[in-house]
């Protein structure tokens, strides 16, 4: 644990207080001259404001729609298999080849979706370099990744459930549906719902894959993440100490929320 993660940590804390860049044998302690820098840097807010939009598409219809998807899957009595193995298909996948598809298929000229549209008589979009759009097509990328993970969560979760409260529930008179779901299923699904939460929010967080592939950031920085922001100023600029405070302030941020989620969520909880 201290050699792979306090030391690393402590690491880009104390490279952040410094001017040191990469392939430098020495270096200066600056204080808090980088973290003032980043205050006032506008390609940092525009990288968090994307940042957070980007989280706040991804989280919820990637928990909803892993949740929707599993409990559809464990109500049908035939064909749960192959339909595990296609909705976590995406999820086996390298992102990154994945993301080479997807760059195929949001071609402009003979990408499949816009032939599609074409046929329906849509005009399509050059969906990357389009500053309304480019942000809404990584999350839905984002999305469509992260629904097999939650999806195989959920459905350990729901295999969990014992049997008997819904065979009580029946001889109550409680009627299928919403009524069980609400009064059963969800509650008991509790644990299971926080832990991908926390998990999703994460990796949403990190989203950096699809951005170097498909847009690096453009066009006009209307695409650009903290992780790809600070890539780009550590190993593109060598900026290292800089792209260490970026990387101190998207820790902080990532666990500044995990913790609220914990704290909040963990009451409303039942073990």
């Amino acid at each position: 644990m201290a050699l792979f993660l306090i030391g690393p940590i402590v690491a880009i804390v104390v490279l952040s207080f410094t001017d040191w860049q990469l392939g430098m044998t020495t270096f200066s302690w600056v204080g808090l001259d980088n973290y003032i820098e980043l205050i006032n840097d506008n390609a940092f807010w525009q990288a968090l404001k994307n940042t957070l939009l980007y989280v706040s598409i991804v989280l919820p219809f990637s928990v909803a729609g892993g949740l929707a998807i599993a409990i559809l899957i464990e109500a049908r009595p035939s064909g749960r298999g192959a339909y595990r193995t296609a909705f976590f298909l995406p999820v086996m996948g390298t992102l990154i080849a994945m993301s080479i598809v997807w760059e195929y298929i949001l071609q402009p000229d003979f990408g499949l979706l816009n032939m599609v549209l074409d046929k329906l008589g849509i005009d399509g979009k050059n969906w990357l370099n389009d500053l309304d759009t480019v942000v809404y097509v990584l999350a839905g990328i984002g999305i469509w990744h992260q629904l097999g993970y939650n999806m195989v969560l959920f459905m350990s979760g729901l295999m969990a459930i014992p049997r008997h409260l819904y065979e009580a529930a029946e001889m109550d008179g409680v009627p299928n549906g919403w009524s069980r779901f609400s009064l059963i299923t969800w509650p008991m699904l509790g644990p299971v719902t926080l832990f991908v939460l926390v998990i999703s929010a994460i990796k949403a967080f990190q989203v950096f894959d699809t951005v170097e592939v498909l847009t690096q950031g453009g066009p006009g920085k209307s695409s650009e993440v903290l992780l790809h922001l600070m890539y780009v100023e550590g190993f593109q600029f060598f900026r290292t100490s800089y792209a260490a405070t970026i990387t101190v302030i998207f820790l902080f941020i990532v666990l500044l929320i995990t913790v609220i989620k914990m704290r909040f969520m963990e009451k409303k909880v039942h073990y």
